[in-house]
């Protein structure tokens, strides 16, 4: 059986009945995971798989990742059972880059507040914050990790915007045309700061309340990589106070985000649902490259995107050839 935490794309849906029986979670919660996952082969990850089930299930061959982020699979014990554990990175890289672009811009020409003036205060109540909008082109955009979202996004302003590119990632890796800085020069030159690095024990909790008072007085802000890198109570005090202009986050500490959470009472934030890489054309492609991985382990290949390679002796002397 090929079990999926969530429905997906039908034409991706069809690929995969044709492989074997199709089985959709009946809610992507831990209990029905846990409980409906029995006798699983496949499992297509979209929601976080609880520990317990890699070594649980003796049939399991490989955990796919719809998507490219690995903090939903516990790659340690998937490794330990021999169980395969594979991604598909850059899938939606452009859905995501076009996002951060689309909430600077919005965040630049306060479009939260004229929206809702507009629609409770009137035209020219509205109209009055245009004199305190701002321009996206020529300004600095700093990326913390430089993917293939954050290559994506800093080629996107460079050459769409006109934008000077500045990003740190812990290995120095730079792109074309993007100046490799380090994190204390990131934080005090960035106009518009991107989060685009994977959570790890070195990036929970790097936006603290001492990484926000470095930022530039009027800076925005861009979470679209994991709400854990942001310390949101620091974060509601440099929004509260004015240190920040702005914040557009899609992703935080617990999700779904409370009606009642603090962050619902600003109006200079942005706030969507761990949507910035969800779009009709992403989700299809995210599926064909699970579609395609699926279809390698089942055919008794190993996937393109293999994460634990680790796992391949035991994952033979399981399924021997």
């Amino acid at each position: 059986m090929i079990f999926s935490t969530h429905p997906l794309h039908p034409e991706v849906t069809a690929d995969l009945k044709a492989l074997g029986a199709f089985q959709v979670a009946s809610a992507p919660t831990a209990e029905a995971i846990v409980a409906e996952s029995v006798g699983a082969e496949i499992i297509v990850v979209r929601a976080p798989i609880p520990q317990g089930i890699a070594p649980r299930e003796r049939g399991l061959r490989a955990l796919v990742r719809h998507g490219a982020g690995l903090d939903m699979i516990d790659v340690d014990e998937a490794t330990a059972a021999g169980v395969l554990v594979a991604n598909v990175p850059g899938a939606n890289a452009v859905t995501v880059a076009e996002h951060v672009i689309w909430t600077a811009m919005a965040l630049l020409r306060r479009h939260t507040q004229v929206d809702h003036d507009l629609r409770h205060a009137g035209w020219s109540v509205a109209r009055a914050h245009a004199d305190h909008g701002r321009e996206l082109s020529g300004r600095t955009l700093g990326i913390l990790g430089l993917g293939n979202i954050g290559k994506l996004l800093a080629r996107i302003a460079r050459h769409g915007f006109g934008m000077q590119v500045i990003a740190h990632t812990r290995s120095g890796a730079t792109a074309e045309g993007v100046l490799a800085v380090g994190f204390d020069t990131l934080l005090e030159q960035s106009d518009v700061l991107a989060l685009c690095a994977p959570l790890t024990a070195q990036t929970r909790g790097i936006i603290d309340a001492a990484a926000l008072a470095q930022m530039k007085p009027g800076a925005i802000l861009i979470n679209v990589a994991r709400g854990p890198l942001v310390v949101e109570p620091a974060l509601l005090a440099a929004l509260t106070s004015g240190q920040l202009a702005g914040a557009a986050l899609d992703v935080f500490d617990t999700q779904p985000l409370a009606k009642d959470h603090p962050l619902m009472g600003l109006s200079n934030v942005i706030l969507t649902p761990h949507m910035a890489g969800i779009t009709e054309e992403s989700m299809l492609r995210m599926g064909q490259g699970v579609v395609a991985e699926v279809r390698r382990v089942l055919s008794g290949a190993l996937p393109v995107n293999l994460v634990n390679p680790e796992a391949v002796p035991l994952y033979h002397s399981r399924f021997p050839a």
